[in-house]
């Protein structure tokens, strides 16, 4: 089984998430690659609005759900952490870069500290300062992450157009064969779809 995970490094919807897709990807064996997409592009290409475009009825539901799922998981999250949004391409470019050369679960395991940084910490994880900590922290090598970063720019747009392609819009998404799950309020149907086989 292989699921293949598009994720936005500025989402607090893939950090909820985070740990749970890991966790069913060991339970299941299956393999888990990660796509830090670029989901300003992924809109525009698929008639959704970025948050501050929202309106306000939705933007006020969304902090009503983070609240909730913050309590129902028992994950610290700010709602409105300090340094939302970040800018978040140096950092989608060096998952890019470590899953390219050290491994898919290297990448899993940056992007998921980077979001960390940002919705429980409160970390400028579009710094690279704070970045190269961050890099570090997970046992990976910050320096040379940070110089590769910029030749990953173009993989990250071909890793964006690739997702709309096949019908991503949101983050995150879980794609296993053609089906997309999108969000981890539905992980229990990722579940469903492991354990099929």
């Amino acid at each position: 089984m292989h699921i293949d995970y598009y994720a936005s490094l500025n989402s607090p919807w893939t950090h909820l998430g985070a740990a749970r897709i890991e966790a069913l990807a060991k339970k299941y064996h299956a393999t888990l690659r990660i796509f830090p997409v670029d989901f300003g592009t992924i809109f525009a290409g698929s008639g959704g609005l970025p948050l501050p475009r929202r309106s306000p009825q939705r933007q006020a539901y969304r902090m009503m759900e983070l609240r909730r799922w913050r309590a129902a998981l028992d994950i610290p999250i700010h709602p409105e952490p300090k340094f939302f949004p970040v800018r978040e391409a140096l950092s989608a470019q060096c998952a890019i870069a470590a899953r390219e050369t050290v491994g898919d679960a290297a990448a899993v395991t940056l992007a998921h500290r980077v979001l960390k940084a940002l919705w429980e910490e409160e970390q400028d994880t579009g710094d690279p300062e704070c970045l190269a900590r961050l890099i570090t922290e997970v046992g990976l090598d910050a320096e040379a992450l940070l110089a590769a970063a910029p030749a990953y720019a173009d993989r990250r747009l071909a890793d964006t157009s690739d997702a709309l392609a096949r019908g991503v819009f949101g983050a995150p998404s879980y794609v296993i064969g053609h089906e997309i799950f999108w969000g981890q309020d539905r992980l229990e149907f990722v579940e469903r779809r492991l354990a099929q086989g």
